[in-house]
């Protein structure tokens, strides 16, 4: 039985070594440690205390560390999607055929318990050299990879994609390997490439290899999405956010909602972005204290004040203007007494909602134009 340490923990780890050499810092955590084990059974495994957790090929935990134990295995592609893999995980599978079934070469390299690396695929030099590379033709059979690559895009912004393996991605989209992505599996990789560094990479490199096009095409203007997203990035924006921000390149919310039901995004995020295609417009021209009030009422800003600030935080990511007016509608609007105004108002109930929506629209003209108020701007 042979142990060794795997993919993006090795990675991290080169790549730590290779930027403290360069006097910079590391752009990315270390990944978790992941294990192969050569040699074993299950059954092995099970002696030694561990505790079995794969559903699909044979997965254990470390009795001690929970870190997870995989035993070398090769897979045989049997059907469309990332789903269609039949595992072979036995005594006499190596290493190398191990490190072979994954996506890219940075991420097929291994080190052993006595440090020795072990890269059959050129894994080192292309992390040197700052390349997405796939490790083989493999690649193609599981469409989720694209998405990967992307994220790594996006965590890693200085690399560039191997035109090969670029090529590839084409012809897997083209020949619509890609149609049997599912939701839940995009909608984890999309994710987590909104949280990277600059997820305007993940973005070009789904629109240059046709996947946004083919499946997505009711996000437009990527470009200047694009730039927004990293914007949001640079801001440290929460995902509901950023998800928002993504959506906003669908031209209307009908669009947008088709959008996000393809990617089953939550309800949170979901709603946020629906918010902000349907308010974009008002968000950009109310200036009038009525018209601004109306944006809180329908941005259900009294009830849910933090959704609508990331609303906000969204909105100025994506259009490069300050909603610092609607921060001070709200506050302003929200010190209105609407108990006092209910019981100002006992006997004719019908008359309530009226009355709390002028007294808000009153303070908010005051809270933005002072003595002016009644000379603010009309829309």
């Amino acid at each position: 039985m042979q142990i060794f340490r795997v993919g993006g923990c090795v990675r991290d780890a080169l790549l730590g070594e290779m930027r403290n050499n360069e006097g910079a810092p590391a752009s990315a955590p270390e990944a978790d440690r992941d294990w192969v084990v050569v040699g074993a059974t299950a059954q092995q495994m099970l002696d030694l205390g561990f505790r079995p957790v794969g559903k699909d090929f044979p997965v254990f935990l470390h009795p001690e560390t929970q870190e997870e134990y995989a035993l070398a295995r090769t897979e045989r592609k049997t059907a469309p999607g990332y789903k269609g893999f039949e595992p072979h995980a036995a005594p006499d599978v190596t290493l190398e055929q191990d490190l072979a079934r994954r996506d890219l070469t940075i991420n097929a390299m291994a080190v052993g318990d006595d440090g020795r690396l072990v890269d059959p695929y050129g894994g080192r030099r292309d992390l040197e050299a700052g390349v997405l590379r796939h490790v083989s033709l493999s690649f193609v059979e599981d469409p989720v990879r694209i998405l990967r690559l992307a994220r790594f895009a996006a965590r890693f912004p200085e690399f560039t994609v191997a035109p090969e393996t670029a090529e590839l991605m084409r012809t897997m989209v083209r020949e619509g390997e890609a149609d049997a992505l599912v939701p839940e599996r995009v909608m984890q990789e999309i994710s987590r490439g909104l949280m990277e560094r600059r997820p305007s990479r993940m973005l070009k490199v789904l629109g240059d290899c046709g996947l946004i096009g083919r499946l997505y095409g009711e996000l437009e203007d990527l470009d200047a999405t694009a730039a927004a997203l990293d914007r949001a990035a640079e801001r440290g924006l929460l995902l509901p956010a950023r998800f928002a921000v993504l959506a906003n390149a669908c031209r209307s919310p009908r669009a947008a909602a088709d959008f996000l039901g393809k990617l089953r995004v939550q309800q949170e995020a979901a709603q946020l972005a629906r918010l902000l295609v349907e308010l974009r417009g008002p968000l950009a021209t109310s200036t009038a204290s009525a018209a601004i009030v109306d944006v809180l009422e329908r941005g259900d800003a009294f009830r849910r004040p933090e959704r609508f600030e990331l609303l906000l935080q969204a909105f100025e990511a994506c259009s490069e203007l300050t909603a610092a007016r609607f921060r001070v509608a709200l506050k302003a609007a929200s010190a209105v007494d609407a108990g006092a105004l209910a019981a100002l108002h006992r006997n004719d109930p019908a008359q309530i909602p009226r009355a709390v929506r002028q007294a808000r629209v009153v303070a908010v003209g005051r809270a933005l134009y002072g003595d002016e108020a009644l000379e603010q701007p009309r829309e």
